[in-house]
């Protein structure tokens, strides 16, 4: 049987724990925060260990606050996102601040791992039905080392992952009548303004959502040989950045969208009829937790993980 591996991007978690940081922020009534509920649902679904992207100089803190915790239940490695982890030729540009995004995230994890793998946030909960779907997906259906690449994504509603408090950034997809991604564009600002919602595209133009269209959650299972691409691809985006752009990121979407338009990759959407929470804004934190407190009412989780 393959083995599966569930790849966190925490990369971005901050530099100090526990001091606002969304990502550590408690939701649970044992503390636990939301990746504590990731980790649960996807070993629960039958995946064998969990790689944590996340940044050098977060690396002891992290072992402490989490790691040591995850440590007990699965096998757990590290892999880190740096800013100046980049091809031979190139170099940070002066004035940026932060890492290259997801693409550069996930190429992180080359080397540790051979078979198919499920990329997600570190700061969304995305429930039960997208961790089965997806794991049973890679180990029965994804096939490997073709010239097509085989990849699978969980489909969300729109309207089961907005914010109540602000807009919010939602890779809309088209997907046609056999299941399979057409495109998925990054859409930013969407939030509902009365029967209507909002949204802009990457140019700040105003764009038309349908509240029941499907969205990308960043929830992508691949084979491992993707990893291959995202190295072929990453010196390609970084020759591409204009001159003085210190913003420019390698996406995951952006990545996955070129190559099914150019008929190098399927993508199989697995709907899941799942309501995502995430601490997008600082006030969102009551609303998750009390969304878990009843979901751990209805026996979908323990009082404690």
């Amino acid at each position: 049987m393959k083995e599966t591996t569930l790849v966190i991007m925490a990369a971005g978690i901050g530099s100090r724990f526990g001091g606002g940081i969304k990502q550590l922020e408690p939701v649970g009534p044992g503390g636990e925060i939301i990746m504590d509920y990731s980790i649960y649902d996807a070993l629960k679904a039958g995946f064998d260990k969990i790689v944590f992207i996340i940044r050098k100089d977060l690396e002891k803190d992290f072992r402490e606050v989490i790691g040591s915790r995850i440590e007990k239940k699965a096998r757990v490695q590290y892999a880190f996102q740096e800013l100046d982890d980049l091809p031979a030729g190139f170099a940070k540009p002066a004035g940026r601040t932060k890492p290259w995004g997801t693409g550069q995230a996930v190429l992180s994890i080359k080397g540790l791992v051979d078979g198919p793998f499920l990329v997600i946030n570190a700061d969304d909960y995305y429930g039960k039905e997208g961790f089965r779907k997806i794991h049973d997906y890679m180990v029965n259906e994804m096939k490997e080392d073709t010239p097509i690449y085989d990849l699978c994504m969980g489909g969300f509603m729109l309207a089961n992952t907005l914010s109540e408090n602000g807009g919010v950034t939602r890779g809309v997809c088209q997907i046609g009548e056999d299941g399979y991604l057409k495109a998925v564009k990054e859409t930013y600002g969407i939030e509902r303004h009365g029967d209507s919602l909002k949204a802009s595209d990457e140019q700040g133009n105003p764009v038309s959502l349908d509240i029941g269209c499907h969205v990308s959650m960043n929830m992508w299972g691949l084979p491992a040989s993707f990893l291959d691409e995202l190295e072929r691809g990453f010196p390609e985006f970084l020759s591409g950045i204009r001159e003085g752009d210190v913003k420019a990121e390698y996406l995951l979407p952006r990545i996955i969208d070129k190559l099914v338009e150019t008929q190098k990759a399927r993508v199989k959407v697995l709907e899941t009829p799942d309501r995502w929470f995430g601490v997008t804004y600082k006030e969102d934190k009551k609303s998750v937790a009390d969304s878990l407190r009843a979901l751990i009412a209805e026996g979908a989780y323990p009082e404690k993980l």
